[in-house]
């Protein structure tokens, strides 16, 4: 299932705490377009170092899926159940999962953050892989940086960029 159907959305799946990895293997096994973003980190343990790839957002996997579908998510172990909003499935749009599949292959921090954070002003990347995005410069951990809004898994994204590659919109 790779091309885009003009009937299926982009939603987003609760999962069961550190079950991401692998209901996204049962869903892409039974056909399922899913999108799990994953980030590389550094652990460290007593004797080692480590670098693993850890869920950026934790217990939350996308799914586009059709109504036909919908239930064939639901029904995978270790799904929770859809993010909803006023009762109903809430779409997420595919302009943002693009967004997110972006700023992972770019080269810079990121940090996925389930705080509020209070709105910035409004700025546009004018430099980099990330161009023409637009976002919030805020103040975080003493530190300036953008914010890109996820809706509806009340989630924002901080990312870390030099000064010179925002202007103010």
């Amino acid at each position: 299932m790779t091309g885009r159907r003009l009937d299926s959305f982009w939603y987003a799946v609760y999962t069961k705490p550190r079950n991401e990895k692998k209901v996204y293997a049962q869903l892409v096994e039974k056909g399922v377009e899913a999108f799990l973003p994953l980030q590389k980190r550094v652990k460290q343990w007593s004797d080692r170092k480590k670098v693993v790839e850890e869920p950026l957002f934790r217990s939350y996997i996308f799914v586009r899926v059709t109504e036909r579908d919908y239930y064939n998510v639901l029904n995978t172990p270790g799904v929770v159940r859809y993010v909803t909003f006023g009762g109903k499935a809430a779409p997420i749009p595919a302009r943002q999962i693009d967004l997110v599949k972006q700023l992972l292959m770019q080269d810079i921090e990121v940090e996925s953050v389930a705080e509020t954070i209070e709105p910035g002003s409004q700025v546009e990347i004018r430099f980099g892989g990330l161009m023409g995005i637009t976002g919030e410069l805020v103040e975080h951990s003493g530190k300036s940086k953008v914010v890109i809004r996820v809706d509806h898994i009340s989630h924002s994204l901080l990312v870390t960029l030099p000064k010179e590659y925002i202007v103010k919109v």
